[in-house]
């Protein structure tokens, strides 16, 4: 068995490669960055899925360890300034949060408009968006294998407990799927819900198959320890048992489903992601996967049409292609949208049918999942042609709308309707703050300019 090795900020400088590759300047980059983002990573990550003699270029290395242009240069400097003069952990601390909450660490109205109540209790550890699906965020699964860069997360992970969703109580859970009878499906997020141990998952599992819950068709787990920890599946201690809880709950007629971060062809090759894909699928769970497309990391289609191909002969599904959300290190990451839909078409024209599963390029925004569809002409005008995949309201989904064309646009705030219209469809219901993010927006790229 592999022994499982974990670093943070506190042991990085012990990784081998770490030392044998990086500059003294490099190395303090990491230590900038990562007071202010979540850093981790592992020993599988380190040592089977960098190419160190190409680490500057490498996916998976700046997919896991900080990069310095991750933080606007005010926001470095400031971190950067406080470490050169020996600051202690609570004014790191209290810099490291200032700047946080300027990077927008809730987007989508998270905190706002998806916790929900039951009894007059508010489930601190729930969000429910979509009628069909609620979140739920197991406090002993608020951590990950090793952290990606671009996690939308991010808040979890950082100690500011007013950030972070996080519960135990699935009696609580139990009576609002019983109170909801709409919704079908749980999704078990975090953090990652398969980095817990298998008694305690197991007890969450139980739990939701012993109450025979009608309405509760599938349960979902977000996961990225396929491609970060694929051992848990194939090496740990309770591997077998994981596997054998998911066989129990197939039999009871829950549907297992993985939704599973793969972000780079890189993660599809070992043979240990190989053994563990087979093992999930045989204990009877599907694996759709998703990612989102992100600026020096996936950003071409050849790498979607490989990680595509690669992922249906293993036996999963291709899922979703996201947007970089709209919160960390967006501006490090973020593709223009337009961009985003030429590299999806272009890798969607490269498989066949069987790979065509996938969707995208998906905005995950507050009022939903938008999709962009292309850019078009019509009525003279050059449009993108959009649709809602998900709504907060299902009436909105797959109702093909249309926004000005902006070149540079990365998000859904930076829209607005074609035609002359004053606001779009669904805006009565949810509308767009554009000048609050304009703002926000202004305000970074001032600071940066200062």
């Amino acid at each position: 068995m592999d022994k499982y090795q974990s670093y943070t900020l506190r042991n990085f400088r012990e990784i081998p490669q770490i030392n044998d590759h990086l500059t003294e300047e490099e190395r303090f980059d990491i230590e900038v960055v990562g007071n202010v983002l979540p850093f981790k990573a592992n020993n599988y990550v380190v040592e089977q899925l960098i190419d160190w003699d190409n680490y500057k270029k490498d996916p998976i290395y700046i997919l896991t360890f900080p990069q310095r242009d991750m933080l606007e240069p005010q926001h470095y400097e400031e971190m950067a300034r406080a470490l050169r003069g020996g600051a202690r952990k609570p004014e790191l601390k209290l810099i490291a949060n200032k700047i946080r909450m300027e990077l927008n660490p809730h987007p989508a109205g998270q905190l706002s408009h998806n916790v929900p109540k039951v009894e007059d209790t508010e489930l601190t550890g729930v969000q429910h968006k979509y009628r069909e699906t609620m979140l739920f965020f197991p406090s002993q699964g608020q951590t990950c294998h090793a952290y990606c860069t671009f996690c939308f997360r991010w808040p979890q992970f950082v100690g500011m407990n007013e950030l972070k969703f996080a519960m135990r109580d699935t009696e609580l859970i139990i009576k609002y799927l019983r109170a909801n009878p709409r919704v079908t499906d749980i999704l078990f997020t975090g953090g990652d819900p398969l980095i817990m141990k298998t008694k305690i998952l197991k007890s969450y599992i139980e739990a939701l198959i012993d109450a025979k819950i009608p309405n509760l068709r599938t349960i979902r787990f977000g996961t990225k320890a396929l491609g970060y920890w694929p051992q848990r599946f194939t090496q740990d201690a309770d591997a077998d048992e994981l596997l054998q809880l998911f066989e129990k709950a197939r039999k009871a007629g829950i549907h297992i489903a993985f939704m599973a971060h793969f972000n780079h062809p890189a993660e599809m090759r070992t043979d240990e992601v190989k053994k563990a894909i087979g093992r999930v699928l045989n204990a009877g769970a599907v694996i759709r996967t998703q990612s989102p497309v992100m600026r020096n990391i996936n950003d071409n289609p050849a790498a979607w049409a490989e990680m595509w191909q690669e992922q249906v002969e293993l036996g999963c599904v291709p899922y979703y292609m996201f947007v970089a959300r709209d919160t960390g290190a967006q501006d490090y990451f973020a593709v223009e949208l337009e961009r985003a839909w030429r590299i999806f078409r272009n890798a969607y024209q490269r498989v066949s049918g069987v790979a065509r599963t996938v969707r995208g390029p998906s905005m995950s925004a507050g009022p939903g999942k938008v999709q962009i569809l292309g850019v078009s002409e019509v009525a003279g005008e050059k449009v993108f042609t959009l649709q809602f995949l998900q709504g907060r309201n299902p009436d909105w989904v797959a109702r093909p709308f249309f926004a000005k064309y902006n070149p540079d646009a990365i998000w859904l705030d930076d829209l607005y309707p074609a035609f002359g219209a004053s606001q779009f469809f669904f805006e009565e219901e949810y509308p767009i703050h554009r000048e609050q993010a304009a703002l926000h927006k202004g305000a970074a790229k001032s600071l940066a300019v200062s």
